[in-house]
């Protein structure tokens, strides 16, 4: 079966079954490489309710290597990059079979977002907090679904902060000692620090001499 014939008939299959949620169209019909798919935040997660938009190139070697896909709708996950929507999921990769549709593989992101390998993460910073603190991670994914993951497509906006899981009162402290905020904010986020205990000095001093730098 050719390349355009496969996707097609994929394209078809996923029309077939709306009780999936998930949608598959192509960015522009005369181009079969460029598609966009959807699919909804799984139930009991911190991405309920939220509407993903995953953009997918199709080589020319489909189905015998994968097609590349990133988020489109920002997501808070181990294994998706907060800035670029990169993703790390082994059956885009090493574990592709010319058995696994563009269907399956939405499927498998679906998946992912319910099952977070924080282990092997495409960032960091999002596994650490899902590590440390799970209820300030659930949080935080919640609030970027809400803001992103619209499903009529708007967006909000929120505090910095907050999109990140940071303690009010922590970006506070270091306020009120004289550093901007968003400088705060940037070094708790590179230094991985969402809240402070009032005795735990050497962390205190950790984020005071990045901030004097």
């Amino acid at each position: 079966m050719s390349r355009a014939k496969r996707i097609m008939k994929e394209m078809q299959a996923v029309k077939d079954d709306p009780e999936a949620h998930i949608t598959l169209e192509f960015v522009n019909e005369s181009d079969i490489h460029h598609l966009k798919g959807s699919f909804e935040g799984p139930p009991g997660t911190p991405y309920e309710n939220g509407k993903f938009v995953v953009d997918i190139e199709v080589p020319m070697e489909y189905p015998f290597k994968p097609p590349k896909m990133n988020f489109d709708t920002k997501v808070y996950h181990p294994n998706v990059s907060s800035v670029t929507g990169a993703i790390c999921l082994d059956i885009l990769k090493n574990a592709w079979s010319p058995v696994i549709t563009l269907k399956s593989a939405l499927i498998s992101l679906q998946a992912l977002l319910q099952s977070p390998e924080p282990s092997d993460p495409q960032d960091a910073e999002v596994a650490q907090h899902y590590m440390k603190d799970r209820e300030s991670f659930n949080k935080t994914a919640a609030l970027w679904t809400k803001l992103y993951a619209s499903p009529d497509g708007s967006t909000g906006s929120a505090d910095e902060a907050d999109l990140y899981g940071i303690s009010p009162d922590v970006v506070q402290e270091f306020e009120s000692q004289g550093f901007e905020k968003d400088r705060v904010v940037e070094v708790l986020r590179r230094l991985g620090v969402k809240s402070l205990d009032p005795s735990d000095n050497d962390t205190a001093n950790r984020v005071l001499e990045e901030l004097l730098k």
